[in-house]
């Protein structure tokens, strides 16, 4: 990287919902707890009455003015990237992408045990396109659960000592 090129952090990953109080439910049985009820920037709040997003914050995300909407941010081990949940009102939505789309199609999240993680998450009523697979060469298991609007989150347990040691110098 030369010293022209911007210099990122983790911020968020938003994602919109049909409904904001069972998408907080959802994300708090994989360990997210709310950061704050409200996007503020955005003049959002969680609060039963959706609002109008502030006119800068609708025209930077290419919404219309006039678009309403409830929002909270949500955080996992109190780190970086948040999550946004946003419940906009009206509009016609379509569903999010699947894993054979272009574009963002998943987010992963790392586990310690995948099994156990998924015992409980069953147990709990979470949705799973399949059981936990352990991949090529025993190097991880993977298990991709759904959302209550759809999106994938992918759960991950590595184990890293099983990795080839990789010769970059090839």
């Amino acid at each position: 990287m030369d010293d022209q090129s911007p210099r990122f952090s983790w911020g968020h990953i938003n994602i919109n919902v049909m409904n904001l109080e069972r998408s907080i439910q959802f994300y708090e049985k994989l360990g997210f707890e709310l950061f704050i009820p409200a996007i503020p920037y955005l003049g959002l709040i969680s609060a039963a009455a959706s609002r109008e997003i502030s006119r800068p914050g609708a025209a930077a995300l290419g919404l219309d003015a006039k678009t309403r909407a409830r929002a909270c941010i949500m955080q996992l081990d109190r780190g970086f990237p948040k999550i946004d949940l946003t419940e906009i009102e009206g509009g016609n939505q379509a569903k999010p992408l699947t894993n054979s789309d272009l574009g963002l199609v998943r987010f992963c999240l790392a586990s310690q045990n995948l099994a156990e993680d998924y015992e409980t998450l069953c147990s709990q009523g979470v949705e799973f396109l399949a059981p936990p697979q352990t991949c090529d060469g025993g190097l991880a298991d993977i298990a991709t659960c759904v959302d209550p609007d759809g999106t994938l989150v992918e759960l991950l347990q590595v184990y890293l000592d099983k990795w080839p040691r990789l010769d970059l110098n090839k």
